[in-house]
């Protein structure tokens, strides 16, 4: 590990008790800064109801006012997450309703890009929408380092992410497969200044508006990637730091699932590191039939969202 990591780690490595909420609320009142909460959500109605009544019940309330608006944004859903995010107390949009002269393609990176023309707050906390036991210390962890400290700029929540009992491995340590398999290696080979990234691909991420609206988003899983990496290079390292939360729990991918990530997380990289194109950008998977083992082909996700200081409707919407 470089020196000048193994410094960061010790000087931008936090737990979230590091920083007790009081603290939090004074910083945030000195500062004037508002906070939003964005949920990704795709298909989660069992799971997210119970996140955004956590985050309304212990930090938004008029005691405990550190968020200040608080997003679920609906990736096309057909089951009843947004009717579940709406009874809880979330502002539910669909991704569709958000910039529709640009047709909305499938994927994560898609409907966080599109989040920042849905919120309006100077600090924007992503949270996945598949957490159980979820805990409010996701939120108000990552923001903390945002609302006390001017100079950093992008924080991640890092975790035990434990695999579920009857899942091959269950119970060691990090869970995070293609964090291991695919992230980690990339990272520490051709960025070895995020190697001290305990969680570089974890959903549960703060970044000032100011910074996200100057990157380009991958439009599906590489987007953890791509924007960790190119808010190295926009900021530096020293303004980017990781929270201890706790542990994660939230519903597993198959073995297929994680190599169409695993895909995408790669062609992420190469891009950034060529600003080339793949010369195939497709992956071949096999299910096996009934009469053997057969291909399947799927698209590798090649398609990026502009910095949206680009956008003219988000220009727009900053002037009035």
């Amino acid at each position: 590990m470089l020196e000048e990591v193994e410094g960061w780690l010790s000087s931008r490595s936090w737990s979230a008790a590091d920083r007790p909420l009081g603290q939090l609320l004074e910083a945030k009142r000195q500062t004037g800064r508002t906070v939003s909460v964005v949920l990704p959500a795709l298909d989660e109605e069992a799971t997210v109801g119970a996140i955004v009544s956590v985050i309304r019940a212990e930090l938004m309330t008029e005691t405990v006012p550190l968020v200040d608006e608080l997003v679920v944004l609906d990736s096309g859903s057909t089951d009843r997450t947004a009717e579940v995010a709406a009874a809880a107390g979330a502002r539910v949009v669909h991704r569709d309703s958000i910039l529709p002269r640009l047709p909305a393609l499938p994927g994560k990176g898609e409907v966080l890009w599109r989040s920042l023309l849905a919120t309006t707050g100077d600090i924007v906390c992503f949270i996945d929408a598949d957490l159980r036991a979820f805990s409010s210390v996701f939120v108000s962890g990552i923001i903390g380092p945002l609302l006390t400290d001017p100079d950093l700029q992008f924080v991640k929540a890092m975790y035990d992410r434990p695999l579920e009992t009857g899942t091959e491995g269950a119970g060691a340590g990090q869970g995070g497969r293609v964090t291991e398999l695919v992230a980690r290696p990339l990272l520490n080979l051709h960025w070895p200044q995020l190697a001290g990234f305990v969680q570089p691909l974890g959903g549960e991420y703060a970044a000032r508006r100011s910074l996200l609206e100057r990157l380009p988003f991958p439009v599906g899983y590489g987007v953890e990637l791509g924007l960790l990496v190119d808010a190295l290079h926009t900021v530096g390292l020293d303004a980017l730091a990781q929270v201890d939360v706790g542990v994660r729990k939230h519903r597993h991918q198959d073995g297929q699932a994680l190599g169409r990530m695993a895909a995408a997380i790669y062609r992420t990289a190469q891009l950034r590191l060529t600003r080339g194109h793949l010369v195939r950008p497709r992956l071949t998977q096999f299910d096996r039939g009934e009469q053997g083992f057969v291909p399947r082909t799927t698209e590798v996700d090649t398609e990026e969202r502009p910095p949206m200081a680009e956008i003219p409707e988000y220009a727009a919407r900053r002037a009035a």
